[in-house]
């Protein structure tokens, strides 16, 4: 046998092994490589962002193992397993809802959380995942395109949980937790004329929401995105400070470490929804476009895994989970950069929290599921 015979040789049964590897562990490597590469920048950029605290790193590293075994578990249910298993969580979850407002515990004048003694979590970050597996589940227990009445049902199904959500308060939650829901309606095939009815409504409603259902905080949030410098130590200085740690990273940044805005305090939540600010600090836009394009992978092949799905219930949840994470991407930077409202939502990821990690990690473990159910069918 010749050098190069040889060589491709030993390639091709080290190429077999890895992937025999990624197959027994129901793992889909493009999908998962840039999510390692996001989770070890969210690492490195919290280093910073905590004054090179090593406890807050290594607790972040905590809940980034404990969310990657949690991947890795949800990886090997099979899709069908999901769907019968998703009205029984979803009813679960919105009793944790409906018991939040009863024995919830409050925080900052918010009562979001439920407490085991040991443990205390948000019952409205499991409604992230249960949301759309419900909805996908209802869609396709007949043929698609679903019928007017179905789309009704699932309208309801959608908005219940997010009312429950919205009143605890916490409207951001609440419609990026709606919009996971409508998301899979939109790509079950419902016909535009029902999307512009739709869309109509929800413009003509925005007023009468302004007026009556919006709290006083809330409608601030708005005024403040429209003219920060109206209140520029008050409601505005969140904005005014992370526009200015964005704007004086340039090109090429600062340098790791070299930060001022979150190192002299100035940035608010520089561990949490504004870490994005300091990224941008100390790698510029250079920095930035090196994150978006990893986070456009990961949205590339959610979607590609949709289209390659093996039922209509994956192609739908696959498309709803891809959509939802490019949306919490997209307003998490759109408001550190001032054209959306502040609502505290973490970046994917990057930001420090053990439940929101958790939660994105066991969608990667669904849409992994999805992507292997060709080898789980053929077992």
């Amino acid at each position: 046998m010749s050098e190069t015979a040889r060589f491709l040789s030993d390639t091709d049964r080290d190429f077999t092994r890895r992937a025999s590897v990624a197959q027994v562990l129901h793992i889909d490597l493009w999908l998962l490589l840039p999510i390692l590469a996001v989770m070890f920048a969210g690492l490195w950029v919290l280093y910073s962002a905590s004054d090179a605290d090593w406890d807050t790193v290594l607790r972040h590293l905590r809940n980034q193992i404990i969310a990657f075994v949690a991947m890795l578990i949800v990886a090997r249910f099979r899709p069908d397993t999901v769907r019968r298993l998703g009205p029984m969580a979803f009813a679960s979850v919105v009793l944790l809802l409906v018991l939040v407002p009863l024995v919830g515990v409050g925080a900052k004048g918010a009562q979001r959380w439920l407490s085991l003694g040991f443990i205390r979590f948000q019952p409205s970050e499991l409604m992230k995942l249960a949301m759309p597996v419900m909805v996908a589940w209802w869609l396709t227990r007949k043929a698609l395109p679903p019928r007017f009445g179905a789309v009704m049902v699932a309208f309801a199904l959608v908005m219940a949980p997010s009312a429950l959500i919205a009143i605890q308060p916490d409207l951001g939650t609440s419609l990026l937790i709606a919009a996971s829901g409508l998301f899979v309606v939109f790509v079950a095939g419902i016909p535009w004329r029902f999307i512009a009815t739709v869309a109509a409504v929800a413009l003509a409603s925005l007023w009468p929401a302004w007026q009556y259902l919006l709290k006083d905080y809330q409608r601030q949030r708005v005024l403040t995105l429209l003219n920060p410098e109206a209140d520029r130590l008050g409601a505005g200085w969140n904005i005014i400070q992370s526009k200015t740690a964005i704007g004086s990273g340039g090109w090429g940044g600062k340098g790791w470490l070299e930060g001022t805005q979150s190192h002299l305090d100035f940035l608010p939540e520089s561990q949490t929804d504004f870490i994005i600010a300091v990224l941008a600090e100390e790698f510029g836009f250079v920095g930035v476009l090196l994150l978006l394009t990893m986070y456009l992978v990961i949205i590339v092949r959610g979607l590609l895994i949709s289209l390659n799905a093996q039922s209509a219930f994956g192609r739908l949840l696959a498309a709803a989970l891809t959509l939802t994470f490019f949306v919490y991407v997209f307003v998490n930077m759109g408001m550190v950069a001032g054209i959306l409202p502040v609502v505290g939502v973490p970046l994917p990821l990057i930001s420090f929290g053990g439940t929101s990690m958790v939660t994105l990690m066991v969608g990667f473990g669904l849409l992994m599921a999805i992507s292997t159910e060709r080898r789980m069918l053929s077992r």
